[in-house]
């Protein structure tokens, strides 16, 4: 399926709306074709027909609800909206424009009763236990309307993400398959421009919404293409320290940088399990995830 296109100037050049670093330009005609393999090839192993994604308004969720419908069609997806009490009015509203631009089926869900209760004899919470607890909320939704709707969950966390372990375990970082889990946020970007992406979703400052006015870069005091750019020579290009600081990197950015992609190692890893058996789920017992006998009546 070819997504139809906005009436947008993706003509312009991209510094026009977001600042895309030189040496992480990808060809986007490539990306979206193996993606989309991607994307069918997940479904076919695992024997799922539909997705369900959660559309947040932001740019991550938009691009996946984008391949999806490109990949599968638009009538195979399901766009489910979150909001919470304190969500930002133009995340629903720039949510519902892809689910209108798509014309996929829509769903609103809105986790605020669910989170009130459970922080009700807690009101001091910390931003981060509510944060957390929203992530792992909306997850447990998606995976509930995957059990109505019939479809696999789709990831929408970007490598810049998972790399600083910028995510929630069992939250946003959870999912059946992620097709945008190697993309750089810059060329998530770099992708949404190409596919027709709504241009206010491009233009606008990165956020989790967790509360009003809160952008990640802000609160994390750096800059996409800044750290996109370092993690690509540290983790991609394998350079050292030292490489990086003369390419005019500042010390104090790489080793904090350095520090949250070691710490957060765990993020990325599939839960140990100790071995005592002769065979050991994920260890030496393993098959591919569409094996005979798996296929679904």
């Amino acid at each position: 399926m070819t997504v139809p296109r906005p009436a947008v100037d993706v003509g312009a050049p991209m510094s026009a709306l977001y600042d895309m670093p030189a040496e992480l330009a990808i060809d986007t005609s490539i990306a979206r074709r193996v993606i989309a393999e991607f994307i069918r090839g997940q479904l076919r192993q695992a024997g799922f027909e539909k997705t369900v994604v959660g559309l947040s308004g932001g740019i991550d969720s938009a691009v996946v609800a984008f391949l999806v419908a490109e990949a599968i069609g638009a009538e195979r997806l399901l766009a489910v909206l979150m909001p919470y009490r304190t969500s930002s009015p133009s995340s629903r509203s720039d949510a519902e424009a892809v689910v209108a631009h798509l014309g996929c089926a829509s769903e609103v869900v809105d986790i605020s009763p669910m989170v009130d209760a459970f922080f009700a004899n807690d009101p001091d919470a910390s931003s981060l236990r509510r944060g957390n607890f929203m992530a792992r909320q909306r997850m447990a939704v998606l995976y509930d309307r995957s059990v109505t709707w019939g479809g696999l969950v789709v990831g929408t966390s970007n490598k810049t993400e998972s790399l600083i372990g910028y995510t929630t375990l069992f939250g946003d970082s959870a999912s059946a398959f992620n097709p945008i889990g190697d993309l750089y946020k810059s060329q998530v970007r770099q992708l949404a421009l190409e596919m027709g992406v709504p241009e206010a979703i491009i233009r606008k400052a990165p956020s989790a919404d967790l509360w009003p006015g809160q952008t990640d870069e802000a609160e994390a005091n750096f800059t996409y293409p800044q750290l996109d750019r370092l993690l690509y020579w540290r983790i991609d290009k394998r350079r050292s320290v030292d490489e990086v600081v003369a390419l005019g990197f500042d010390p104090e950015l790489v080793e904090r940088v350095d520090r949250m992609v070691a710490g957060s190692e765990f993020k990325r890893q599939v839960p140990p399990v100790a071995k005592l058996g002769p065979r050991t789920a994920g260890i030496d017992y393993l098959y591919p995830r569409r094996r005979p006998g798996s296929a679904r009546k």
